[in-house]
Formats: C-alpha cells, sequence, structure tokens
C-alpha cells in the first residue's frame, strides 16, 4: 500500500477546528459555519452535501459550540448514516449520534416505554407481510404472493401519511395512487391486519415512528427529557421526509429551531412510499428567519452531462421545478452525451454491451459502469447480452432474472408441461405451437394479454413472465421447429450463463436503485413513451416525478453517458416506439416543447391515442360547483347532485366486467373502475370520441372495449373479442 493510498483510506484528523473549513469551497463553508438558528441547505446532485454537513457538525464540535452527546443527525437508510458517522471520526467528532429515523426512534421507544407504558416493549414483527396474509384470510380475500407484496406496501404507505383503515379509500384516491386491489377490500385488510397485531401485542416497523410519536406528544415529561438530551438536529435528504416523520421531527425540537435540514426538491422520486417534497420546500415559511444556503458546484459530472441534466430540468413544471438549482460543473470538459437509437430491443442491448466492452478496452474499471433502466423486468436483455460479450455484471436491488421466484416457478411448471404433453396435460389441449403453449402454461401463473393496472409486485411479477413469452415467441421465429422441452433447455443454458464472475460487474440496476451512487459510465436505456414516463403515470405530478426520475438517472454520471431507446419490442415488430417526450429539445433532430404544452402531451405508440388537452377546473354539470375529488370529477357531477343514471345499462356493463375479468384473469376494476361504470352509465356515450371523453377510459382501453361499451350503451348484445388467447 502506497503512502498516497493510506493517506486516502486513512486520512489525517484534522488538527484544529480551523483546519476543518479546509478544503471546502465558499458555499460548503458557510454551512459549515452556520451553526446557530434554522439552516436550509438546497444541494444539487454531485455538490458534495454529505461533505458539508458533516464538517459542519464537525466544526461546531470542535470549536466548543456542539457537544457531541447533543447532536442527532437522521438520514434514510442505514447506509448513509454509517457513512456519515465513519466521515465524523475521520473529522474528530466521534459520539455525535447519526442514524435512520425509525432507528432513532427505536431507541428512543425501548428507552422510555416501561415509564410511558410500562414493561417491555411489545415485541417488532421484522416481516408483516405474514401477518398481513393471516388478516387477508381472514377477510376471506385472496391474495397470491405478489399481491400480498402490493397491499403490505399500501398498508406501509396508510401508515406513514397516518391514515386509518376507515379513511384508506378516500385518501388513496385522493393521493391519485395506482391501487393493487379494490380499495375497500385493502381497507379491511389494514383493519384486520391492525386488530391481529393489537391481539397479539406486537408492533411493526411504522408503529415505531408512531408509538414514538405518541409518546412525545402525551407524555411531556418524556419529550422535556429527549429535548435536553439532543439540542440540535441535522436531516440530510429532507425532501424524502413523510408526514409521519415530519411530526417526530416537529415533537424532537419543541420550540426550538436548531435545526439543519438539507435536500433538492428535483431528486424527489419515492412519493410512492408517501415521502413528500413540501417540507423542504416550506421551511423557510415555517422559519421566516432561516438561512438558506444553495450548493450548485457539481463536482461530480463534466459540463457536458451537467448542462444535459439542467436543460432536462429547465422543461419541468410544477412546485418542485421552481425550485430547482442550477447546476455549474467544476470539472473539465469530457465527451458529449450519447444519443442512441435502435430498431429493437435486443439490439438497443447488445449495442450497449459492445459498447461497454469499448469502455472496458480503453482502462474504464467494470465497477465505473452502470446501466439503469425503469423497472426491474427489463434487466434480462441486459444480463443477457452482457453474459453474450463476456462482460461481468451484477444487479443491484434485484434478483438475477432467472433467480427471481416467478421466474423459477414458471420454469418448474414448464418442465413439468413438457415431460407431460399435450396429451397428458389439459392446458396444452387447445395450443397448437410453442408460444400459445407456453401462454396457457403461464396463464395459470398471472400472466395475461395486457399488463395488469398500476405498478409494484403484481406489474413486476406480470413483466417477467410476459420477457419468458417473449422469449418463447422469439426462439420459435428462430426454430419453427422448436418443441417446449427444447425452450426448457434454452432456459436452462440461459440461466447458467447468468452466473459471470460479479466482482468488478456492471452494475444493472433500476433508477430507484440507483439514487445515491454514482459511476464514470452511465447508460441509461429504454428511454420510451409508456417506460419513461411509465404508462400508469397520469398526472402532472406522477409525470413530472418521472422527469426527476431521469434527472436522479443522468446526474449519476461522471463523465460518459449513454441515452437510448429501441422503436420496437421485438427484431422485426413495427417500430411505432417513440422516445421519451424528456428527451424534446435535448437530443440531436428533436423540437423543444412549448412553454405551457404539458411538454407537450406527445404519447408514443404505448399509449396510442391518448392526446388530451389541458382543461380548466373541473365543474359539476348539475349545480356548476368547481369539482376537486377525484371520484366525483369522474362522475363530472357532486356526489349528492341528481344522477342521471340508466340502472339498467349499469347493471350490463357491471356483468359485462365481470365476463371480462374473468377471461382476463384480473380484477373487475382493472377494466374498469366502479366510477367509470356509473359514468359511463350516465353519459350513455353514442360514439368513440363520446365515450373517450370519460375519465377512465384511455386510449388502451378505447381500443380494447370501447366498440363492446357503445354497443351495451346501445342496447345490442356486444360479441366478445377480449379472450386471453386473442
Amino acid at each position: 500500500m502506497t503512502a498516497a493510498t493510506h493517506s486516502s483510506l486513512f486520512p489525517q484528523v484534522p488538527a484544529s477546528a480551523d483546519a476543518v473549513l479546509d478544503g471546502l469551497d465558499p458555499e460548503q463553508r458557510e454551512v459549515a459555519m452556520a451553526l446557530n438558528g434554522p439552516v436550509c441547505v438546497l444541494a444539487g446532485a454531485g455538490t458534495g452535501k454529505t461533505r458539508a454537513i458533516t464538517h459542519r457538525i464537525a466544526y461546531g464540535v470542535r470549536s466548543g459550540v456542539l457537544q457531541p452527546a447533543s447532536v442527532l443527525a437522521v438520514t434514510f437508510t442505514n447506509r448513509a448514516a454509517g457513512e456519515m458517522r465513519g466521515r465524523l471520526r475521520q473529522l474528530g467528532a466521534g459520539g455525535v449520534q447519526a442514524r435512520t429515523f425509525h432507528s432513532a426512534a427505536l431507541r428512543q421507544l425501548q428507552y422510555f416505554w416501561p415509564k410511558a407504558v410500562g414493561g417491555e416493549l411489545p415485541r417488532l414483527v421484522e416481516r408483516k407481510i405474514q401477518v398481513v396474509a393471516e388478516a387477508a384470510a381472514r377477510c376471506r380475500i385472496r391474495l397470491d404472493r405478489n399481491e400480498l407484496r402490493d397491499v403490505t406496501a399500501e398498508i406501509e404507505w396508510a401508515k406513514v401519511t397516518q391514515t386509518v383503515p376507515e379513511d384508506y379509500p378516500a385518501a388513496a384516491a385522493k393521493a391519485g395512487r395506482e391501487v393493487p386491489r379494490d380499495p375497500a377490500e385493502t381497507a379491511r385488510v389494514y383493519g384486520m391486519y391492525e386488530q391481529l397485531k393489537r391481539d397479539r401485542g406486537v408492533i411493526d416497523f411504522e408503529d415505531v415512528l408512531l408509538l414514538t410519536v405518541g409518546v412525545l406528544q402525551d407524555r411531556h415529561d418524556i419529550a422535556e427529557t429527549v429535548r435536553r438530551q439532543y439540542q440540535h438536529f441535522v436531516v440530510d435528504e429532507y425532501q424524502d421526509v413523510s408526514p409521519l416523520q415530519q411530526r417526530l421531527l416537529e415533537l424532537w425540537l419543541g420550540d426550538r429551531d436548531n435545526l439543519c435540514v438539507v435536500g433538492d426538491a428535483s431528486q424527489t422520486i419515492y412519493s410512492f412510499t408517501g415521502a413528500t417534497p413540501d417540507h423542504l420546500l416550506d421551511f423557510r415559511t415555517r422559519h421566516p428567519q432561516a438561512t438558506v444556503i444553495r450548493l450548485v458546484r457539481d463536482y461530480r459530472s463534466t459540463p457536458q452531462v451537467v448542462h444535459l441534466a439542467n436543460g432536462l430540468l429547465s422543461q419541468a413544471r410544477g412546485r418542485a421545478a421552481e425550485h430547482r438549482l442550477e447546476l455549474i460543473s467544476q470539472r473539465p470538459p469530457g465527451p458529449e452525451p450519447r444519443y442512441a437509437e435502435f430498431a429493437d430491443e435486443p439490439a438497443e442491448a447488445e449495442g450497449t454491451a459492445r459498447r461497454i466492452r469499448e469502455l472496458l478496452d480503453s482502462g474504464v474499471s467494470a465497477s465505473e459502469i452502470a446501466v439503469l433502466y425503469r423497472i426491474n423486468a427489463q434487466s434480462e436483455v441486459y444480463e443477457q447480452a452482457l453474459a453474450d460479450a463476456g462482460v461481468p455484471y451484477q444487479l443491484r436491488g434485484a434478483e438475477r432474472f432467472f433467480e427471481r421466484p416467478e421466474v423459477r416457478e414458471a420454469g418448474l411448471l414448464l418442465r413439468g408441461a413438457a415431460r407431460a404433453g399435450s396429451h397428458a396435460d389439459p392446458q396444452l389441449a387447445d395450443a397448437d405451437d410453442l408460444p400459445s403453449q407456453v401462454r396457457a402454461v403461464l396463464g395459470t401463473r398471472g400472466w395475461s394479454p395486457e399488463p395488469p393496472a398500476g405498478s409494484g409486485a403484481v406489474r413486476d411479477r406480470w413483466e417477467s413472465l410476459a420477457a419468458l413469452v417473449r422469449l418463447a415467441e422469439d426462439f420459435a421465429r428462430a426454430r419453427p421447429q422448436a418443441t417446449l422441452a427444447d425452450l426448457v433447455a434454452e432456459l436452462d443454458e440461459r440461466a447458467s450463463a447468468q452466473h459471470a464472475p460479479t466482482v468488478e460487474g456492471v452494475t444493472l440496476a433500476s433508477l430507484h436503485a440507483a439514487k445515491g451512487l454514482e459511476w464514470d459510465a452511465v447508460f441509461l436505456a429504454g428511454l420510451t413513451e409508456g417506460m419513461l414516463p411509465i404508462t400508469y403515470a397520469k398526472t402532472d405530478e406522477q409525470i413530472e416525478e418521472e422527469r426527476r426520475l431521469l434527472y436522479v438517472g443522468v446526474t449519476r454520471a461522471r463523465l460518459h453517458l449513454t441515452l437510448s431507446w429501441a422503436l420496437s419490442r421485438t427484431p422485426g415488430g413495427r417500430p411505432s416506439r417513440r422516445p421519451s417526450r424528456f428527451l424534446n429539445g435535448l437530443r440531436p433532430g428533436s423540437a423543444a416543447p412549448r412553454p405551457g404544452s404539458a411538454a407537450a402531451a406527445v404519447q408514443g405508440g404505448i399509449e396510442r391515442g391518448d392526446r388530451r388537452r389541458r382543461r380548466g377546473p373541473a365543474r359539476c354539470r348539475v349545480c356548476g360547483r368547481t369539482l376537486t375529488d377525484a371520484g366525483e370529477i369522474k362522475l363530472m357531477r357532486c356526489e349528492d347532485c341528481p344522477s342521471e343514471l340508466d340502472e339498467a345499462l349499469y347493471e350490463r356493463l357491471r356483468d359485462w366486467r365481470a365476463e371480462q375479468a374473468r377471461q382476463l384473469g384480473q380484477p373487475a376494476f382493472c377494466v374498469f373502475t366502479d366510477k367509470t361504470l356509473l359514468a359511463i352509465a350516465e353519459a350513455v356515450p353514442g360514439t368513440e370520441a363520446e365515450l373517450a371523453g370519460i375519465s377512465g377510459v384511455g386510449g388502451r382501453k378505447l381500443d380494447r372495449f370501447g366498440a363492446e361499451v357503445l354497443a351495451l350503451c346501445a342496447g345490442a348484445e356486444p360479441t366478445s373479442q377480449n379472450s386471453p388467447e386473442k
């Protein structure tokens, strides 16, 4: 080990408080020296925010202004908290508490529970999914493993937003959430889950925060004890704070204002978990005397990467966009970002693998390269392309494709079907070719011709199974005489090919999993309409979060950045896809969106015909009142205004929906929600345009169900065209 290496791994502790400030830029130094009163640090990507706040704490401790035991620094991951503790030790500020919100709350709850309640703290259930499964069974609601994960996530969201079970349906609708199950069913499971916990005297992860809040609210003596212990608070990644975490922070603070928060509204990408940038953006409103410091010197990325990141945010709209930071690169110039268009997804993956091989041959380390995509199901084609190119890789935040439970289960089913043959397996009786055999087998485990509504585990499972169906289709085209047994052998070979060494491997990760990381070279793949923004992002707020997700991906790159998309899914397919609207005005040959054009309602092949104009406020068609409730907007009338419902049509629509749901193997609300059926039965549309004007009838559903719905509205019996075989 050289002296230089030793120095970088084990730096010398600064000799004095002033020495702690050495090497900080003017804005970072200002952060470090702002030790009194409320401080808000707006820190852009790559601007050294962790460096600034750890030096601030260390400077305060070393100068005698802060006592180490009186400082509590909170962040969102154990990795970030551990990194912060390590940096503080290196700066001579050992003894400072750096923890996650949950860790700090649990420590306090364990200490004060005997005094506040009596006895020992109830046992913490680390895997709540088992209790949720029992709650669903007691409610006589069947949930498969993936639905169970999604309902569990909904319960977690409800708790961090302080929503009780009976209020969940209304809260989910108001928040515009794409719910995995009927909200009333989820509310029943949620209520039973809470009852089971009470009966057994156990608590869950979210209860730790809720109970700590409860104790501090009810016992002023305990709250005062905590406030005497902690005099100074630092909160990292403040844009990710949930309402419950904000309430806990307020109780820790009391009437004091020794608080420093650090965040960037342009990196808010976890709103589905309850995170909101409002607390960051409202900080000066709550603390009018706050010191606000902006960190905009980007030490991570080249001017070329930073220019693209700034351009991406310049088109953003909404409240977070109004507070965006214009980054200024501090690095020497580098190569321009590359934009790559491919005919199909396999070609995109192969082209990415070739470029990665070029970077490796030029001396870039494999561990300094990442391929980032929107959803985990996109990984398989890149795993295969890298394996074929002999490039080692590692997956972050997800299992390898062939190790995913649904893929392993599908492999077992296909293997069993191959052994049994069409004579012994009734699933294969009507399947006359390899792809239809695979569709028949996987249709029993969650695959359907159309993806399920919304996001989450059910969508991820469907994407994995759909990838296997596409692989079977491609395999059959290449080998027309191939049998199911041949496909199973091909799957086995592909699975074994994925066992490449992971040391020094290229990182494959979703954009969400890449937050907080950085690489020399980043490939942003699959940038098409329907994938980024994702299909189920409908509202302006959801679209803007998708833009921020791309911004996070761009700002992960230090030097090399490639953005790519494919015009079709499979080789020889119709080139109907379009590059992401977020690249308009940035990629060569594209026009910038006009101001106010919704950037600019450009819809690609995945969301056909969904070209909505921006509208004014929705008003009740009966009394004229402005509507704000999502259900009322869908009906275009107040809930208590007179209805013009055609009850006979409504019943026909419900019966038709039930049959569609049965054929597709999906919940009824995935076809149309109750509110959409009510809106159709009230409006009784006579044309496709009138039907398309009803909220909840998007372009895809219009194409799929429009003719039958219009036939029902006209009083005729529809001819079903939506069986799973179509």
